[in-house]
């Protein structure tokens, strides 16, 4: 847990930030950063695939997850540098590094408890709140240091966290009891043209970490991209889905992708905290509390917060809803999880809409909507990460993990389109004439409101056929 608490306080940190660097230091306009943020975004989501694929067959979850962690303290470190061709190598460190880290760390608590062992549920919801964790500490910390004293502290903070994921992962390495460890020498691990198959891992890597550095540079080229890699992806899938004969191995796989496919919608309307919220807290939300100015970048650890304090709960809900047999299904959950995110926006919506006369909507909305998303979040996110790893076939786990991931990857890409809705402002010199926030205030409200009625329809639908797609889980709650 605690590995994971670090390597979230480094991603959060880097994240709170982000949009913010771009827009006042390099005076990005607000599309351009939110192009910028959604390219990068989507790789970091996109990668885990090649990552879990390449934990399953040849490295081991230890290797990877190792991996992951030095070339992502390389990405923070090097963000410290105000320079845009550093900062986008940067970001191809984080990309890279992430896409090794992301699914093994997850797929990994996954082997430490069986298939039908009811903590599961309640281990990955643990699992969250230590990535919660890291989140909640990451904003305040990064988000000051790199607000009030300059970016480089608050990039430089945020790599310090990730080298301490490394060394808690390290040391925590009896623990696991040799569960992450590589899959027995065969055909796959033989030498090819006299280079180990490892060796041809790490040349790899190198080439994405110079691919990932351009792409984050041209937008619609990741999104050309990933709808190639998407459909590869799932065109794989669903070779195994029909050459499976197993009736119970197929119905479940279907069940783990089309849940997957819902979360493309959840995670595209969640995700506008890095870019439309975060620009609309720094423009349009009162943010004073007895009389000190909240930076806006901190307000990314209330989601985190209520994940923390509710994280317990949700654990212990679980479980007595089991032993009653009342538990929700897993679909069941996730179309809650969804309402509950729609609700959010919806208080958003209000909030601009009785705030019109003076563009400054009171801070208690923007905690309404965290809380509001936070509880829809656990109802989703770790019953998301438990179900692959409950449905996933043999030996498919980091398949399928990193296939979750690239359902997110799309979201996030889908996110940054959602938000340059609300893009007010040009870049450059233009940079300095900021609309008033009465001008802004509705641009923001009313695109908050379609995306809270459209998670409200697609929620209702999600109950209405969570039954249906719990029979095809065959025992698997």
């Amino acid at each position: 847990m605690f590995t994971e608490t670090w390597e979230r306080f480094s991603f959060y940190g880097m994240r709170a930030l982000l949009v913010f660097y771009l827009s006042k230091a390099f005076l990005f306009s607000d599309e351009a950063a939110y192009a910028i943020y959604g390219s990068y975004t989507a790789l970091v989501y996109a990668t885990p695939v090649l990552g879990g694929l390449l934990a399953d067959r040849l490295l081991g979850f230890r290797k990877a997850v190792l991996i992951g962690g030095v070339l992502m303290a390389l990405g923070h470190f090097a963000m410290a540098v105000q320079n845009r061709q550093v900062f986008y190598f940067a970001l191809a460190l984080l990309i890279c590094g992430n896409g090794f880290f992301k699914p093994n760390i997850s797929s990994l608590v996954g082997r430490l408890y069986t298939t039908d062992d009811p903590r599961r549920d309640s281990a990955f919801t643990i699992f969250y709140m230590g990535i919660n964790l890291g989140g909640f500490l990451s904003p305040i910390a990064c988000g000051y240091l790199g607000e009030r004293l300059g970016w480089h502290w608050g990039f430089g903070l945020a790599g310090i966290g990730m080298l301490l994921g490394v060394v808690v992962f390290l040391r925590a390495q009896p623990l696991l009891a040799g569960l992450a460890e590589p899959p027995p020498r065969g055909e796959s691990r033989r030498a090819f043209l006299g280079i180990s198959p490892d060796a041809w891992v790490y040349l790899g890597t190198a080439l994405t970490i110079a691919l990932a550095w351009q792409l984050v540079q041209h937008g619609a080229l990741v999104g050309s991209m990933l709808i190639v890699f998407g459909v590869a992806v799932f065109l794989g899938l669903c070779a195994y889905f029909l050459r499976s004969k197993d009736r119970a191995e197929r119905g479940r796989l279907g069940v783990a992708l089309l849940l997957t496919v819902f979360s493309v919608v959840f995670w595209s309307f969640f995700e506008q905290t890095g870019t439309s919220m975060s620009l609309f807290t720094d423009r349009n939300v009162n943010r004073s509390l007895f009389g000190i100015s909240i930076p806006a970048s901190q307000f990314q650890s209330v989601n985190s917060l209520f994940i923390l304090l509710l994280a317990p709960v949700f654990s212990w809900l679980w479980l007595y809803l089991a032993r009653r047999r009342l538990e929700p299904t897993t679909p069941l959950k996730f179309a809650l999880g969804t309402v509950q995110l729609g609700l959010g926006f919806v208080a958003l919506y209000v909030g601009a809409v009785t705030s019109r006369t003076t563009g400054a909507v009171p801070m208690f909305w923007l905690v309404l909507c965290y809380c509001l998303h936070s509880t829809g979040e656990l109802c989703l996110s770790p019953i998301g990460l438990s179900m692959i790893t409950k449905l996933a076939p043999k030996g498919m786990t980091g398949i399928l993990m990193g296939t979750w991931f690239l359902a997110s990857s799309f979201a996030q890409y889908a996110a940054s389109l959602i938000a340059q809705l609300t893009g007010v402002k040009e870049g450059g010199a233009a940079a300095t004439a900021l609309p008033t926030p009465t001008e802004t205030v509705m641009v923001y409200g009313s695109v908050f409101g379609t995306i809270g009625w459209v998670a409200l329809g697609v929620g209702i639908f999600m109950v209405i056929v969570s039954p249906l797609i719990a029979r095809r889980m065959y025992g698997v709650h």
